[in-house]
């Protein structure tokens, strides 16, 4: 049992002295005062107040006063106390933990008053949470004997604050990225607070300025009319086919949001749906509660396809019974996709982590273990290592996705192309290019996708915050014909989906003119086609190939890797004359130290200018605003982690032509002669797992948002070609389109 239940009525009680909400990342002081119950507690007995795991709150310290988070704590009786803070010290999901020891004996209506945040000597308090949350608990255990065996007070006990958004700091505009003349689309419109809550504090009017005619667009638009900070208009439409934007532009014609394009064709049968099917709430490791998690989705993220994937040990059978009635109440075909699922939490050493969703309500839930619902399960579902998992799931109609979270999957360990047609590479807890490449290697045909698995309640639009995540969450984009599930099962299946680290950008990807080609839809199903389109499997007679693709994004394009499998066939730089004339320097921080939990870096960068002036610098996925860029003359500095992605900064200088950048990173320097510094990229290599600095140069101005290019290649009887585009974006996004494999016998 993962608590002791003796007697919590008569182990105390616990409040805080604050009664109304407070604002996401404010700074405060709190007074929790617990006042010991009955049996008071015996010396050598313990107090544990923990928030959790997900919390980024600030972590109390008592060594340094005038620093965030100082914290005193002090016993009405005169009772020494022994103190110590630790994140994960605690039964998950309670894992930051203060732990008091009393050395002296408590009695009943003694307390302890814990001051977090004391400012009187200086510090700035303590940082609240900066994602919301309708109940931010702090959860008291109680060890009244000395035995370690901690009681829980009552839930009506333990102190709660409401944590809500702040102010308004920037806006977002949402299309969809595919659609035909003839549908009906929505444009989404949010207020977001500078940690990416959605926020109601912006009644201010904007006006709508699109690209192109749409019926049914208002001219202008007030956000006080939005529900709590978004805005959806419904029933627009356009009527031709092209290209459709849309800018938000304020009072003093500002554009403060521009939205992606919308691809609108008067032929053919796809459209694109987004998802974030990957994500935790309340009941497990997450925030809020599963009903508002997919309400935020729908309602906040303006995703169209959600899913719920709970550590399987933290999912009860009873939650699991209630997260099958929420999926089956939220789906509504051609609006929303709610898809019931789990994800299998083994090690690493027995496959690692595995999503796993279902067609349909009803089904059974295959734990890798039962830790932490021992008493509402049963062992008859227990798959202790991965192939078991696929053995029991091979009648199902399920889908598996290999990804890298706390655990990461060894995909090499078991494999279903049945079952698991795709794995991960981006979430919020990185990029992980390095495991689509372990299904190559292992043989395996799968697609890619992202997700976010986001822990703070923002599912489909999953910002960091100020804790350990080091990315945005992703997103993926599914072709299908029409949103319900059964054409996401098909699509899925058939690897038709491309995968963003959160950006919506239109793309395709094609091989037309094929000879004699046909594509595998399952062991048991081909069809006879002559183009090859995203994820399918084809065979062919052709001695050539002609990859097309076409891209159209909110951003500028900055590169587009063509790859076949692990090997780069193309890198295109785009607009390359005017990188070799411009004064923007790109400096990129990339890479993790190794696969498992402890992968992010932690960079220290500072960037000097010798015999050049600093004009201007911009930070790129610098996801927490407490991380920022420091301008000191001709030197430039910043902190900021990568989990094995990447962070940048653009710097431009008033004279690229001569002159040196001297670099230092804790403790490696470099220096660069930016005579020398062309279109190519400088990279020093810091080995870990590719960890490494980039340095570019780039144009002045904004790059092309729209390309349509093609490559050619040779098609070798008897070899498979894996052709797939990583596509990097100006500010810092990448998306991944699933390969094409293509055989000629």
């Amino acid at each position: 049992m993962p608590f002791s239940t003796y007697r919590p009525d008569l182990m105390g009680t616990a409040t805080v002295n604050v009664d109304r909400p407070l604002v996401c990342g404010e700074w405060a002081t709190l007074n929790l005062t617990y006042t010991a119950g009955h049996f008071g507690i015996d010396d050598l007995g313990s107090l544990k107040i923990s928030i959790r795991s997900a919390s980024d709150e600030t972590s109390p310290q008592f060594d340094d006063p005038k620093a965030p988070g100082y914290t005193t704590i002090t016993a009405s009786n005169g009772a020494r106390l022994n103190v110590s803070y630790r994140k994960n010290s605690n039964i998950r999901p309670w894992g930051n933990t203060l732990h008091i020891q009393c050395l002296n004996f408590l009695s009943a209506g003694d307390t302890i008053t814990v001051q977090l945040g004391d400012r009187s000597q200086g510090s700035p308090g303590l940082r609240m949470q900066t994602f919301r949350e309708f109940s931010h608990e702090y959860r008291f255990h109680v060890d009244a004997f000395a035995t370690y065996d901690f009681v829980v007070l009552p839930y009506e006990q333990q102190p709660k604050i409401e944590l809500i958004p702040g102010l308004a700091a920037r806006h977002v505009a949402i299309l969809p990225t595919l659609r035909t003349v003839n549908d009906m689309f929505a444009l989404g419109l949010k207020a977001e607070d500078r940690w990416g809550n959605p926020t109601e504090a912006d009644n201010a009017s904007y006006r709508l300025h699109p690209s192109r005619p749409v019926k049914g667009l208002p001219e202008r638009i007030s956000m006080a009319d939005s529900t709590e900070g978004v805005l959806r208009l419904d029933g627009l439409n356009v009527a031709s086919a092209g290209e459709l934007f849309v800018e938000m532009i304020d009072d003093r014609g500002t554009v403060v949001a521009r939205s992606n394009t919308l691809r609108s064709t008067d032929h053919g049968e796809m459209r694109h749906y987004w998802s974030d099917m990957h994500g935790q709430s309340g009941e497990t490791v997450g925030t809020n509660t599963a009903r508002q998690y997919f309400a935020f989705g729908r309602d906040k993220a303006l995703i169209d396809i959600c899913g719920h994937q709970g550590n399987d040990f933290q999912i009860t059978d009873t939650f699991w019974a209630e997260l099958n009635q929420l999926t089956a109440e939220f789906d509504e075909p051609g609006r929303y996709l709610a898809v019931p699922g789990y994800e299998w939490s083994g090690n690493t050493s027995v496959g690692g982590d595995h999503n796993v969703w279902y067609r349909t309500e009803g089904r059974p839930i295959y734990r890798a273990q039962r830790s932490l619902v021992m008493e509402d399960s049963t062992d008859k579902n227990v798959c202790l290592d991965a192939k078991a998992l696929f053995a029991h799931l091979k009648d199902e109609d399920a889908l598996v996705v290999a990804h890298v979270g706390g655990r990461y999957a060894d995909i090499s360990f078991a494999h279903d192309a049945k079952l698991e047609p795709s794995v991960e590479v981006h979430s919020a807890w990185g990029t992980f290019d390095w495991i689509f490449e372990d299904a190559l290697k292992a043989g395996y045909r799968v697609g890619i996708v992202a997700a976010s698995d986001g822990h703070k309640g923002r599912i489909g639009a999953s910002y960091p915050g100020a804790g350990k995540f080091g990315s945005m969450g992703g997103l993926t984009c599914h072709l299908m014909p029409s949103l319900d599930r059964d054409s996401l099962f098909a699509a899925f299946r058939r690897r038709r989906h491309y995968a963003s680290t959160g950006c919506r950008p239109f793309i395709d990807v094609s091989v037309p003119h094929l000879t004699d080609a046909i594509v595998r839809i399952s062991d048991a199903e081909s069809e006879t086609v002559t183009t090859a389109q995203i994820g399918d499997i084809v065979t062919c007679s052709n001695s050539e190939a002609e990859l097309q693709f076409d891209i159209s994004a909110h951003v500028g394009i900055e590169r587009i890797d063509i790859r076949d499998g692990v090997h780069l066939l193309k890198r295109i730089l785009t607009e390359p004359e005017k990188r070799r004339a411009g004064r923007r320097l790109r400096i990129q921080c990339e890479g993790a130290e190794y696969r498992g939990r402890g992968r992010l870096v932690n960079w220290n960068m500072t960037v000097t200018a010798v015999s050049a002036a600093v004009q201007k610098v911009s930070p790129i996925n610098f996801w927490n605003p407490d991380s920022t860029v420091e301008v000191d003359g001709n030197t430039v500095h910043w902190e900021n982690v990568t989990t094995g992605g990447f962070h940048a900064v653009d710097v431009w200088l008033d004279d690229t032509t001569g002159g040196f950048l001297q670099l230092r990173n804790n403790d490696s320097e470099f220096q660069v002669d930016m005579a020398e510094l062309g279109t190519e990229d400088m990279v020093y290599d810091l080995g870990g797992l590719g960890k490494a600095i980039r340095i570019t140069r780039l144009p002045d101005e904004q790059l092309v948002a729209t390309i349509q290019d093609h490559l050619r290649l040779p098609l070798i009887k008897g070899e498979e070609r894996c052709l797939y585009l990583r596509v990097t974006f100006e500010d810092g996004h990448v998306a991944w389109t699933s390969p094409i494999y293509l055989t000629t016998p």
